[in-house]
């Protein structure tokens, strides 16, 4: 069995020097470990040309998205059994791959497995076991793993790019990840694609990762601040999602239109006393909704 990893990064030379060293101690051994390097200006070009074991593909910063399509394209093409995929700020643990490979034959047509996050000690999971395709004044994700006492491994509909282990035959069965939603809701987008192909996603507990913390001396409003960039790709995405795979008119159109209402909120109620949103934020957010519902993806403007 040929196991390739893959991790993408972008300007986080420092973690993902921790993350390469993670994977290299794997009590299982990788066959090859390939770097998507999006652009990095912080010297991750230099440093990865000294590595030896692994191989690097530069290219623009394309986003995460980019980044995985770039990435599982090249260890497939490679004939990888199985890509693990993750970002430049998770660190598995040495037995983690070991853990998660025991379970590849579970149960027919196993495509993903996913593995337990740990943040800080504490388990950190957005992972969940339904979608709701239907009705569009609740979530699409629903029965969230979060707060659940997951001992043995299960069934799930979506997890994040953060160690899932994908089969080259869910990959030439679905394709690859879309590249064109840069960040955010990539994962979301191959797990729905991968569930409505009838592949089963496994949440293996016992596979262990943990996950570094950002943002932890900011205040509220300087925290809002840097990811504000992020949110309007949040909305965007999302609403995608819910446009193309919605199963009626109102998750379609009105889901996505519910999340990015609620962000205009959040900028009418701090935009006159917190430096987190400005007023133009409102046309941005108005603007990233009619993206999401006519399917225009690709790299934003902010302006």
């Amino acid at each position: 069995m040929k196991i390739i990893a893959v991790v993408v990064t972008y300007n986080r030379l420092e973690l993902l020097k921790r993350t390469i060293s993670c994977l290299q101690g794997q009590s299982r051994p990788l066959d090859e470990l390939l770097v998507v390097n999006n652009g990095s200006t912080d010297g991750t070009s230099d440093w990865l040309d000294t590595q030896q074991g692994l191989h690097a593909i530069t290219q623009t910063n394309t986003g995460g998205s980019g980044g995985f399509h770039t990435g599982i394209r090249a260890a497939f093409l490679r004939q990888a059994d199985w890509i693990w995929c993750m970002d430049d700020d998770v660190f598995p643990r040495a037995d983690c791959l070991e853990r998660l490979l025991r379970h590849t034959d579970d149960a027919p047509r196993t495509g993903i497995l996913a593995p337990r996050r740990l943040l800080e000690g504490r388990i950190f999971t957005n992972d969940f076991r339904a979608l709701n395709l239907t009705n569009p004044f609740a979530s699409m994700y629903q029965k969230k793993l979060k707060g659940q006492a997951v001992d043995a491994p299960t069934d799930i509909c979506g997890t994040a790019f953060e160690g899932l282990c994908i089969s080259k035959e869910c990959v030439a069965e679905i394709g690859l990840p879309n590249r064109d939603l840069f960040i955010f809701c990539d994962d979301t987008d191959y797990c729905i694609r991968a569930v409505l192909a009838r592949y089963r996603i496994r949440y293996i507990p016992d596979a262990l990762m943990d996950k570094q913390r950002f943002f932890t001396q900011c205040s509220w409003s300087e925290r809002q601040h840097q990811k504000k960039w992020k949110r309007f790709y949040q909305v965007r995405n999302a609403t995608y999602l819910n446009h193309r795979y919605g199963r009626n008119w109102a998750v379609r159109y009105l889901r996505g239109l519910n999340g990015a209402l609620g962000y205009i909120l959040i900028v009418l109620l701090t935009a006159p006393f917190t430096k987190a949103y400005r007023w133009g934020d409102i046309r941005r957010f108005w603007k990233a909704y009619r993206d999401g519902v006519q399917e225009r993806l690709g790299n934003m403007s902010m302006t």
